[in-house]
């Protein structure tokens, strides 16, 4: 039956109606992410007023029962009346899509919001709202509803204070979880101020019964934000490299350190926006540093030492660097703004960069020759990596559509459909082999430990006898080379024992993913198998466990005589037989899997330099801080 469609089928949604349809084109998703978002959009205000110079203190307050206080020291939202629409400024901006002073380039030069949708959209997404407006000696008090002024704009007392604070509960019908994750919300406000030097922001959970605070100022700017990231790293030279330069309204700040690791760290963000898939001013920043760089390696004697130019690959192993640049219309490319698209911007920030750079380094030669030590170092390794593909290429392993032995292969070819099992142990990777359903689920048996990517270059990654069947398995090579539209299966789950020696391979690869093949775990595609820990018997039935309170709620439950309950502790994946680790591991419709993200790449960085790096003190510390943190640990 055809249904009718007429002008009555158009709808037309007024106000913030629009928001609370479709909340996912406003703020990604109405998961953990989405709601940590409504904070970051109103800190995002009080960030722009620091960037005019209007502010220098902002204070985020976890309040009990879930609600946020945001307070700045700025200018304060205007309260007059605005003359198109009648109604107060602070109402026009907390209530209607589009409206902001950052349209207005004398009221903002710069600002990371590009659509004036910011604190609408937390007024909308919100059970109520209200904010309080410190301006010209008098507090001005408005208060919403889903969005909605329930009267206009009031004077409520006299201050001495300047500035704006609102105050919102998230709305638990819109959102899946309306509890805010402390350390999450710390991590981008430290951001923040590693990018806005000499602002003070605050963060404070005060549900707690003994509330946390955590407060970030650094006055080196990114120069501290390149400190911080190499915190734990043998790095080559003391002092970062810093520059801070402007042409044509293009303002920017970038520090350089480099480590005595193979790795690659390099974050850029353009008004405080993290732009992690790049664009024109990384493009810029990348060209003046290779360029320079092979500058000064044709005046040493090291270019004896190498018959080829360095690559920005070369000049890029052991790099920490930060890029930030401000400009007045940033073109972003994608709806996350991942991407500056800005033309002009390239050329600048090249210029400015080799300039400076080129400066610094005249002034310190010490730092230049460290550095190409390193990238001429790292350009040999280039080379024999390149041998070896070469040989491997040979020898039908890249590029060949052979695969392991040890890899049992699904029948279904399209790799949406498909999912691979990476299991430690023959023992283990056997029953899982029984076990599947051989349409869609393909089974890698791993024996061993593999290596630590952490501590080599990726020749060695290539050639190691660990690693090859889970790069020929994926189908994507690995490194520079990888590309993620070749991958043979949308899921990849790593199932190890739920013991130390299983936590420590699931790190070791883990560890390979994001080195190798990051946008293996950016998409989505990285997932951890949950095993049970105890099976429970009584009277011919059987109950899994997948923690202790789990195994303590199935004792406790209908009464059961303790004498007619067995229960037994796996060790290891191998004591199942196939039926049980389908049922309980494998099975799409029961089984529980964990998906890897990488929300914050930022702390992943410290994460996997703490525990997988050169040195043992940060480690010590990590386990003597989490000791007490950690369960089903055996001995």
């Amino acid at each position: 039956m055809e249904s009718n469609y007429s002008a009555q089928s158009i709808q037309v949604l007024k106000g913030l109606e629009a928001v609370r349809k479709r909340p996912g084109m406003y703020i990604g998703s109405t998961g953990i992410d989405g709601l940590h978002h409504l904070v970051y959009e109103v800190v995002d205000n009080s960030v722009d007023e620091a960037l005019q110079g209007h502010c220098d203190d902002i204070v985020v307050v976890l309040e009990k029962n879930d609600i946020v206080r945001v307070e700045d020291n700025g200018r304060g939202i205007p309260v007059d009346i605005h003359p198109g629409e009648g109604i107060s400024a602070l109402e026009l901006v907390m209530t209607k899509l589009h409206a902001g002073g950052k349209f207005d380039k004398n009221s903002y030069k710069v600002s990371g919001g590009l659509h004036g949708v910011g604190v609408s959209v937390v007024n909308a997404l919100s059970t109520w709202c209200e904010a309080f407006v410190h301006i010209k000696g008098s507090i001005h008090y408005q208060k919403y509803l889903i969005g909605v002024a329930e009267e206009p704009v009031k004077t409520i007392g006299a201050t001495e204070k300047r500035g704006t604070t609102v105050r919102f509960k998230a709305d638990d019908t819109i959102f899946e979880t309306t509890t805010y994750n402390f350390d999450v919300l710390a991590n981008r406000l430290r951001e923040l101020a590693f990018l806005n030097k000499g602002i003070r922001i605050t963060i404070r959970d005060e549900r707690l019964s003994t509330p946390k605070e955590h407060s970030f100022m650094f006055e080196g700017g990114v120069k501290s934000f390149v400190e911080y990231l190499n915190l734990n790293k043998s790095v080559l030279h003391k002092e970062p490299v810093y520059i801070e330069a402007a042409r044509d309204d293009v303002e920017i700040e970038c520090s350089i350190q480099y480590n005595d690791g193979f790795n690659e760290n390099m974050f850029s963000f353009v008004n405080d926006i993290n732009t992690r898939e790049g664009g024109t001013h990384l493009i810029g920043f990348k060209s003046a540093l290779t360029r320079t760089l092979n500058e000064y390696l044709k005046k040493s004697k090291l270019s004896k030492k190498l018959d080829e130019t360095l690559s920005g690959d070369d000049v890029r192993e052991g790099l920490t660097a930060v890029l930030s640049i401000k400009i007045p219309n940033p073109q972003f490319e994608g709806q996350t703004k991942g991407k500056l698209g800005n033309s002009e911007v390239k050329g600048i920030v090249e210029s400015l960069v080799n300039e400076q750079l080129t400066l610094y380094l005249d002034q310190n030669p010490d730092v230049i020759n460290g550095i190409l030590e390193k990238s001429v170092l790292a350009a040999k390794a280039r080379i024999a990596a390149r041998q070896a593909r070469d040989a491997t290429r040979r020898k039908n392993f890249l590029e060949s559509s052979g695969l392991p032995g040890k890899l049992a292969d699904c029948s279904e070819k399209d790799p949406t459909k498909c999912e691979i099992y990476i299991v430690e142990g023959d023992s283990a990777g056997g029953s899982a082999k029984m076990g599947r359903n051989r349409s869609f689920q393909a089974i890698l048996s791993l024996f061993g430990k593999m290596l630590n990517v952490e501590k080599t270059r990726i020749e060695k990654v290539l050639t190691n006898e660990k690693l090859q069947p889970i790069i020929a398995s994926i189908g994507a090579s690995a490194g520079a080379n990888f590309d993620i539209s070749k991958i043979r299966y949308h899921k990849i789950i790593i199932m190890a024992d739920a013991d130390v020696d299983g936590s420590h391979i699931r790190t070791l690869l883990l560890t390979f993913f994001y080195r190798y093949m990051t946008e293996l775990i950016e998409k989505g595609h990285v997932y951890l198998a949950m095993p049970p820990l105890y099976k429970i018997s009584y009277e011919k039935k059987v109950f899994y466990a997948y923690d202790d309170d789990e195994k303590d709620r199935l004792l406790a439950e209908s009464g059961r005589d303790p004498e007619k309950v067995g229960v037994q502790r796996y060790k290891g994946l191998g004591e199942m037989n196939p039926d049980q680790l389908w049922e309980t591991t494998m099975d799409p419709e029961r089984r529980s899997i964990v998906q890897i993200h990488l929300d914050d790449a930022v702390e992943a960085e410290r994460i996997f330099t703490t525990l997988m790096g050169e040195q043992v003190e940060p480690r010590r510390l990590f386990i003597e801080e989490n000791a007490l943190n950690v369960s089903n640990l055996d001995v």
